[in-house]
């Protein structure tokens, strides 16, 4: 069987309502990707039926797999397993690529593969679809090189809102297996694990400067609305530990400096939106869980904690008293509102 040139993973849980979209977008690419629909359990609509339709109509391209329900981290685990093709993408079933820039995506991948230069890591530009707000693009350019394979060491500082995120890497699939990536199950947020855990392993990337992924954002039951991630938090926290222990931040950044400066700033952000929303529930078990989380960064690493605590994003979170915690969620509704990121 011909070796495709990447694999779309999509986790579908009762879908149907906008997944054809996402699909269509995904089938342009032709017979040189490979599109893996996993059903997770869904059981409110025509999900399963939709994942077997188009399997059967494109069975050369469109793989469906059906499982018990395992939460959006265990459909991702089950495209990797399944994975074909060289490199791997995450799309989001209510998520859509944009189709020109996915095709010069896949002409740069080629062309590099026939040069003999593949790189571990493409990154693109993605778009924020706002259901009410407008679109906005996240773009690179500032922070790294254009047009060329670089290392870490060729990259400059990333912005607080600049991160990479799941919707603006592809990764090279044996990479990813290479690494020992597993995401929890019953579990949101692990599209930071995704993002976080293989960089290390990651030697030549390359950034393609087009907007390729548009996020669709603002609906009242996504994962990212503020309600919603207040019930969810425990899900957040059980992201945030296990990157806490997934690499020594302190030796990593003795080898590799600026890479593991831009880990360090990414893991206080998740610090900052953990310590955040369990300031937002505002119960004592709650605020309770906040310590917990701080005092386990100081048990891992001492010098981390300090930095991280009082010096870096995550700073804002940790104002003393009920007077500061107000003035934290004040700040960080500031942020959400500037730039609209849920």
């Amino acid at each position: 069987m011909q070796q495709k040139l990447i694999t779309f993973a999509v986790p579908c849980y009762n879908s149907a309502a906008y997944m054809r979209h996402c699909i269509e977008t995904l089938l342009t690419a032709g017979e040189q990707a490979e599109i893996i629909l996993v059903d997770d359990g869904s059981v409110k609509d025509d999900t399963p039926a939709i994942c077997d339709e188009y399997a059967a109509k494109y069975p050369t391209i469109v793989k469906a797999i059906h499982q018990e329900n395992g939460g959006h981290g265990e459909g991702v685990n089950q495209g990797i397993r399944n994975a074909r093709g060289l490199y791997f993408k995450v799309v989001d079933s209510d998520d859509w690529l944009d189709v020109p820039s996915a095709k010069e995506l896949l002409a740069t991948i080629r062309r590099h593969l026939e040069n003999g230069s593949p790189a571990d890591l493409y990154i693109c530009n993605y778009v924020y679809e706002h259901e009410t707000q407008g679109s906005r693009v996240m773009r690179y350019r500032s922070t790294l090189p254009v047009g060329r394979i670089f290392g870490w060491s060729e990259i400059r500082s990333f912005k607080p809102w600049q991160y990479l995120l799941m919707h603006s890497v592809i990764y090279r699939t044996q990479l990813l297996r290479d690494c020992g990536l597993e995401l929890p199950k019953h579990t949101f947020y692990v599209d930071n694990i995704f993002v976080y855990q293989p960089l290390p392993s990651v030697r030549n990337i390359y950034y393609l400067d087009v907007d390729l992924y548009r996020y669709f954002i603002g609906r009242a039951d996504q994962s990212v609305n503020e309600t919603v991630m207040v019930g969810r938090v425990d899900q957040q926290l059980r992201v945030t530990y296990q990157m806490i222990d997934s690499h020594d931040l302190r030796v990593l950044t003795a080898e590799q400096p600026k890479l593991g400066r831009y880990m360090f700033n990414y893991l206080a952000m998740m610090m900052a939106i953990s310590s955040i929303f369990l300031t937002i529930a505002d119960t004592p078990e709650c605020l309770g869980k906040k310590t917990q989380l701080w005092e386990y960064l100081r048990t891992v690493d001492t010098g981390i904690y300090h930095k991280m605590k009082y010096r870096a994003v995550s700073a804002f979170t940790n104002f003393p008293g009920y007077q500061g915690r107000r003035l934290s969620v004040g700040l960080y509704r500031l942020a959400r509102k500037i730039y609209k990121f849920n």
